[in-house]
């Protein structure tokens, strides 16, 4: 019995090692030793399988003790109660926020800043459920009981407050799919770099077409194109207010 019990956590052990090795190239050349001492997201989500268990068994405090010691060191929050289910990887990880009534399917990608909070203080299901095999982008909020579908990809910053449909990347805020079962909606395909946006090429289409109107009615009027009078747009020279 003892020895069934210790294969079972050095399954579940290794299955987050494995997570890691898959999903991330700094792992190359790294020992299951030094992944366990040094990956922020696999201990996390180690000390979660813990507390997990033992709130299950309702054992009163130490989960929420776990919780609090877990995010204390690796700057993930993972609260007892959330499901989360087998392959989870959290890439770096700092800012993490899992809530209590969340949901997490098998083989998904969290990466750090990633939020899947509630809306408010109401009771039962109040946060997100993210099905298999989801990527999740740095930053990204996911807030109250939306539901992510299977193989869906949520963009860097992407604040998402409805359903996602399975097999699509949703961008933007609020989240909005561009591609959905692998069809673009509009724009490339989508990476982490450069995710199409189509509220802004709207508006940059638009933009377009209201100077091109101002424009013929100058000439129509016999006005002076408006475009002339647009003040120098030549970039400045020296420090950018921005920095650097």
């Amino acid at each position: 019995m003892a020895g069934s019990s210790i294969s079972r956590v050095v399954a579940a052990v290794m299955d987050h090692v494995d997570a890691a090795r898959g999903r991330d190239p700094a792992t190359a050349g790294a020992s299951t030793v030094e992944i366990l001492a040094t990956w922020p997201g696999v201990q996390a989500v180690l000390a979660y399988r813990l507390a997990h268990r033992l709130k299950a068994r309702e054992v009163p405090l130490l989960p929420l003790g776990i919780s609090w010691a877990s995010r204390s060191i690796t700057g993930i929050e993972i609260h007892p109660g959330a499901r989360i289910g087998s392959g989870f990887f959290i890439d770096h990880g700092s800012g993490v926020v899992i809530g209590e009534t969340a949901e997490i399917g098998e083989n998904v990608t969290l990466y750090q800043g990633v939020t899947l909070g509630g809306t408010g203080f109401q009771a039962g299901k109040r946060h997100p459920t993210v099905e298999d095999n989801v990527t999740i982008g740095s930053g990204a909020k996911l807030l109250g009981p939306v539901t992510v579908g299977h193989g869906a990809k949520v963009g860097a910053n992407t604040v998402v407050v409805e359903d996602v449909p399975p097999c699509s990347t949703v961008v933007g805020n609020p989240g909005h799919p561009v591609k959905v079962e692998g069809r673009k909606v509009e724009g490339p395909d989508a990476d982490w770099i450069h995710l199409p946006d189509p509220l802004q090429d709207a508006v940059k289409i638009l933009s377009a077409r209201i100077k091109e109107l101002e424009k013929q009615v100058a000439e129509l009027s016999g006005r002076e194109d408006p475009e002339n009078g647009d003040p120098d747009t030549t970039p400045r020279k020296g420090r950018s207010s921005a920095g650097g």
